[in-house]
């Protein structure tokens, strides 16, 4: 049976595919009796009536109905079904909510249907981007003005000039607009709904028609006429205000709705419109209260629409209050029962054909892997409803023209508004009607339909690939599928899917179809009209076909095509920088990718890919590759000959070069987007090339160490670990000697300084090994340093990590097998920083690592007795290291302590000092030497100094624990003698002084020092009873001295009040220390010091009467009233006076012989008195 015979309606019957607004009259009977109610739809036409109800029962202002769905979901229809409903006009005979009564089921819907239909209302539907003028957009007011206009029209005023539909609207309601129409006629001879919109060509009729009709004048007239246009304006709260007292005009419960669609797209970015449309729901709501309503549709849903747009909405967008949103899940549904009805033959022709093919006919219908879910038929009454098309074809054709759209340069609004799925899938049911029942329709068949809606950039290719002498017939329509799929992202087009979409017949031989279709792609490949991109076909535009020839002329060279899969290999493949042998040993290796290195070359071994490329030039074989990896210590892997990632890697490259060749370059926009999904080719290329290589590399052969290892099919990793392993066990067959590891210096420090030590019996190899080597070299004279041996065993055959190593020389060390030196010093497990000196950089080339030579028992011995004579102490280690450690420290101790005593020596001479200067250098020599040998001999070299010291020491010890008091008192007594040494001449006194000096300056005075108690005490009771005899002359003078003055106060009573005291006390302090002296100099000075507060005192006695006598004489001239009555105070003299001590005019001895001499002395003390003898001066001798 034919296809086209098994519908129940004529599938070549006159559809309107694509809902239009503005044919209502004509196409409604039809779009209501095909009207498809899915269980979707149903309930939206409920929730809309529900809401709709609160307006018919009563008031509400939720008067916003946002209507949204994409391509597809059928809401310009659902739109359109709703204005009939609410209209509810007879159509043929019929109420339209009757064509209702089978398609909803729900009886409350129902009723809420039949509740609107029974009230009077005004419907009007429009497309606002129709029914707006082309530059009306950029006007904020513009949706208000389009509605105002639609509003008009419905009335029967101009809908496209509102000033001339305002004077229609004043005429209607003073009853004249029917005699200005009639008057109108009369003068013009033409219509006035047919003239009115050539405003400015009748203006003299309009006028004429006006004056005639109205009570205006011809001036009045025609200055309307003139600024009607200019002063026209109109605002949302004048239209709501319009609108409502039209309504209420018509009573009776009237409705006003306004259907309005692709509300979303003529909005667009505009924040603007959008909040003018939500202004005019508020104001509806507010002064028609139910009446008004507002109904829109948009490609997004209302709260998508808010989100994209920012917040500026959030605070309105209630009034939107129902919100309905159409999804395409129910699109197969529709096109089902409207389209695909089967009537009883075709029915039963499918039923048979289902019955005798089920097990077949999905199975021609698989898709790849990687392909997202593409319905099959479930069943057979699935089968008998979608045939002859493929149940996954209706949500992939709605994709597909949605993604076109998407990428089209085009109004893209447009491309997704005037097409529609029912058109599509009829007229490809129309192009295979004429085939017989087992046949499908293939996805490339729904390009036709779309083709007129196409670009030209896009049609132009397929009318050239039919011009193609090169290509066949079927070549275009897998060029047209392509094309269909080119944006699909949940389909990839490879040649699977590709054959599964071009299915013709459900008993199609699906290899045999993949080996035409392959066909067809290798040609259109080769006219350059589609692109292979991996596993993929794709189809090319012109723009893209001209890329791609400059792309595919870009010249790559083969040598940076190698590298650049080396760096994939060794930078996203085998990530490690190290091969991982154990948790311990990390290998470095060098990369290589064919003769190519990858970084640096600097390790001993090495893992080698092999490409294609590199066989084809050396000509290798397994023995070539077995000696080469010998020969150069890598891994070697050999890429099998199928290689897909070299030519991904070169078109990669190419690529790029295109791009880079046209950065900054101005190019048009169709380029500009070419270059960008260029761009993100590459990517997919790089994750090919990724999957490429490490297919590859799962299957290559590997040798190493001169053998094919074999090695199962693993991951990349694995492989090459596995192969890894192999050599190093090979190269490093000692690294398993070393079996506990030190993992960090701390545990370095641990084992240097604790006494536990690295197990013998674990690492009981490499210890002998690293002991050996130490001793080879170093019996050839060889400077062997700490990384000389670490680097050694870093090496094959040992592999060993350098902390390793260093904890082997430790042990060592510790065991006293060897010595270490820095900067010509041993080092000692005591230094602070020998673990830096032994891990760090700076130190490790420069401490050098010395084969140690062992101390004889008798050099041993000879310390340890010297320990117990020099310091007391015989519990000492018996090990080198230990012994030598702690008579270093006894003897640092000793050092100390004689550093102390060093200290009297200072301030005064002590005996013995010798004795410790000699015993700091000999402790000082020996605290130097960091060697065990040298120190050994040193003690053995010095045995008999030291020894002495030990002696002598305990002498000067015991001077300063027991005699140091006792001497020091006897220097003091000598220091006394020095100071007073000009005053004494007592021979008993000079006697005593001697005897105490035989005994403090004596080298060794020890055992004399007891006799120096006595010696002192007979100096200090000499000295004081010599001290008391010189002091008794003197304290005498100063009785005198204090007499002269006190008799210089006497007969001046007030003076003597004031300064009595103060003299008195000073004279007596005087004498005071005189009685508490301790030599004869400060005794003697203290009556050089009694005559000199004589002579001030005296002086000061004078300037109290000079300034009383002045005072005295002021007085005596202001008062001369009271000159009988005051004291009058006489001067001792009425000069100045000068006082002048006696011993300051004959000074020293003076002998006297001959009366010349006295002469001589009268002459010298009358020079003297005269050189202090000043005019108006008298001198006091005192």
């Amino acid at each position: 049976m034919e296809i086209k015979k098994m519908f129940q309606k004529k599938i070549d019957r006159p559809i309107r595919g694509v809902i239009k607004i503005g044919n209502e009259e004509e196409n409604s009977f039809q779009e209501l009796d095909e009207y498809v109610v899915t269980n979707e739809l149903q309930k939206h036409l409920g929730k809309f009536f529900s809401s709709y109800k609160k307006g018919v029962k009563g008031h509400t202002d939720e008067v916003g109905v946002w209507i949204s769905g994409f391509f597809g979901s059928g809401k310009s229809h659902f739109l359109k079904i709703l204005s009939y409903l609410t209209k509810n006009n007879k159509v043929n005979g019929r109420r339209a909510i009757d064509f209702m009564e089978d398609k909803i089921h729900d009886p409350m819907i129902l009723s809420d249907l039949k509740l609107a239909g029974n009230i009077t209302n005004d419907v009007i539907l429009f497309d606002i981007d129709a029914k707006s003028e082309a530059n009306s957009k950029s006007d904020k007011n513009s949706i208000v003005r389009v509605m105002n206009n639609a509003f008009n029209e419905m009335q029967g005023f101009c809908g496209s000039i509102p000033w001339i539909a305002d004077i229609e609207r004043i005429m209607y309601k003073d009853g004249l607009y029917e005699d200005f129409k009639a008057t109108f006629r009369e003068i013009s001879s033409n219509n006035w709904e047919e003239a009115r919109e050539d405003f400015y060509y009748e203006e003299d009729s309009i006028i004429e028609a006006l004056c005639r009709t109205t009570e205006m004048s011809e001036d009045s007239a025609r200055n309307w006429f003139q600024r009607a246009e200019q002063e026209y304006s109109i605002s949302i709260e004048r239209f709501a205000k319009r609108v409502n007292e039209y309504i209420e005009s018509k009573g009776d419960n009237h409705h006003v709705l306004f259907f309005i669609d692709e509300i979303g797209q003529y909005i667009g970015e505009d924040s603007q419109l959008m909040l003018n449309l939500q202004t005019i729901i508020h104001e509806f709501g507010l002064k028609c209260k139910g009446k008004a309503w507002v109904i829109v549709t948009s490609q997004e849903d209302y709260d998508s629409f808010m989100s994209v747009r920012g917040n500026d909405f959030s605070k309105i967008q209630g009034r939107f209050d129902t919100k309905l949103s159409l999804s395409s899940a129910y699109v197969d549904e529709v096109i089902t029962k409207r389209l695909l009805l089967k009537n009883e033959y075709g029915t039963d022709t499918l039923d048979e054909l289902y019955d005798k093919n089920n097990s077949i006919i999905n199975n021609s219908l698989t898709f790849s892997d990687d392909t997202a879910e593409m319905k099959k038929y479930t069943n057979k009454q699935e089968f008998i409803d979608v045939y002859p098309f493929v149940p996954y074809q209706f949500t992939l054709l709605q994709k597909a023209i949605s993604e076109i759209a998407n990428h089209s340069n085009s109004s893209k609004h447009q491309s997704r508004g005037e097409r529609s799925l029912l058109n599509a899938f009829q007229e490809a049911a129309i192009n295979y009607s004429d085939k017989n029942e087992g046949s499908l329709i293939p996805f490339s068949a729904f390009y036709q339909p779309m083709e007129q809606f196409l670009e030209s950039s896009t049609t132009r290719v397929i009318i050239q690939a039919y011009k193609n002498t090169r290509l066949e017939k079927y070549d275009v329509e897998i060029l047209k599928l392509l094309f269909l799929i080119k944006y699909l992202k949940e389909l990839p087009s490879t040649l699977e899917n590709i054959s599964t979409l071009m299915v013709e017949h459900i008993n199609e031989d699906k290899i045999e179809l993949k080996r035409k279709i392959e066909k067809s792609l290798i040609r259109l490949t080769r006219e350059t009209l589609i692109q292979k991109n991996g596993d993929e076909y794709i189809f090319l535009t012109n723009d893209e076909q001209d890329v791609n020839r400059e792309i595919k002329n870009m010249h790559v060279d083969t040598a940076e095509v190698i590298h650049k899969l080396g760096e994939e290999i060794f930078g996203g493949i085998y990530l490690d920088k190290k091969y991982r042998h154990s948790a311990k040993h990390h290998f470095s290796f060098n990369a290589k990718i064919d003769d190519r290195p990858i970084g640096m070359q600097s390790n001993s071994i090495g893992l080698k890919i092999l490409t294609p490329y590199y066989e084809a030039e050396m000509e290798l074989n397994s023995s070539e590759l077995k000696s080469m990896s010998m020969r150069e210590t890598n891994v070697i892997v050999k890429l099998p000959l199928d290689a897909p990632y070299l030519d991904e890697m070169e078109e990669i490259l190419k690529i790029q070069s295109y791009l880079k060749l046209k950065s900054g370059i101005s190019v048009p926009q169709a380029i500009e987007d070419i270059k960008t999904r260029k761009s993100r080719e590459v990517s997919t290329r790089k994750s090919r090339v990724n999957i490429y290589l490490r297919e590859a590399i799962t299957q290559a052969e590997i040798y190493a160490n001169s053998q094919k290892l074999d090695i199962k099919e693993k991951s990349p990793d694995e492989r090459i670990n596995e192969a890894f392993r192999a050599l190093v066990n090979s190269l490093y067959n000692k690294l398993h000697y070393i079996e506990e590891f030190v993992d960090s210096t701390k545990q370095l420090h641990d084992l240097l300084h604790e006494s536990e030590q690295l197990t013998d019996e674990n690492n009981h190899l490499a210890v002998k090994e690293v002991d050996m080597y130490i001793n080879r070299l170093s019996t050839r004279n060889h400077p062997v340093t700490i990384k000389t041996v670490t680097s050694h065993f870093s090496k094959q055959p040992y592999g060993w990590n350098e902390i390793d190593t260093t904890s082997l020389l430790i042990k060592l060390f510790k065991d006293q097998e060897i010595k270490l030196l820095l900067n010509s010093t041993y080092l000692h497990s005591s230094d602070k920083d020998i673990i830096n000196y032994l891990t760090k950089r700076d130190f490790v080339d420069r401490v050098l690592v010395k084969k140690r030579e062992r101390i004889s028992p008798l050099l041993l011995k000879n310390v340890k007795d010297l320990s117990k004579e020099l310091f007391d102490i015989s519990s000492l280690p018996s090990d080198e290291d230990g012994l030598m450690k702690r008579f270093k420290e006894l003897a640092r101790d000793e050092k100390h302590r004689i550093s102390n005593l060093l200290v009297y020596y200072k301030n005064r001479s002590y005996p013995g000092q010798e004795v410790l200067l000699d015993g700091i250098q000999l402790f000082e020599e020996l605290l130097e030497i960091r060697e065990a040998s040298t120190f050994y001999h040193y003690i053995r070299n010095n045995r008999k100094e030291l020894k002495d010291f030990a002696e002598k020491v305990k002498e000067v010890k015991g001077f300063f624990k027991n005699q140091q008091d006792k001497y020091d008192r006897a220097l003091d007594r000598i220091d006394i003698y020095e100071q007073n040494r000009p005053y004494i001449n007592d021979q008993e006194i000079l006697t005593t002084i001697t005897e105490i000096e035989k005994v403090v300056k004596h080298v060794h005075p020890y055992q004399n020092i007891q006799k120096l108690p006595e010696l002192c005490q007979a100096f200090d009771e000499r000295f004081i009873e010599l001290l008391s005899e010189e002091c008794e002359p003197i304290k005498t003078n100063i009785n005198q001295d204090q007499l002269t003055v006190m008799e210089e106060l006497e007969g001046l009573p007030g003076i003597r009040a004031e300064l009595a005291s103060q003299f008195r006390e000073d004279f007596n302090n005087l004498k005071d220390r005189l009685d508490r002296v301790n030599n004869f100099f400060e005794a003697i000075a203290m009556q050089t010091e009694s005559d000199r507060l004589k002579v001030r005192y005296i002086d000061k006695i004078q300037q109290e009467v000079n300034k009383k006598n002045a005072q005295n004489r002021q007085e005596v001239e202001e008062e001369h009233d009271s000159d009988n009555d005051r004291e009058i105070v006489t001067p001792l003299k009425s000069n100045k006076t000068k006082t002048i001590s006696k011993q300051d005019i004959l000074r020293g001895t003076k002998k006297i012989e001959n009366k010349n001499d006295i002469d001589k002395l009268l002459i010298e003390i009358r020079e003297k008195l005269e050189e202090q003898l000043e005019e108006d001066t008298i001198i006091t001798l005192v």
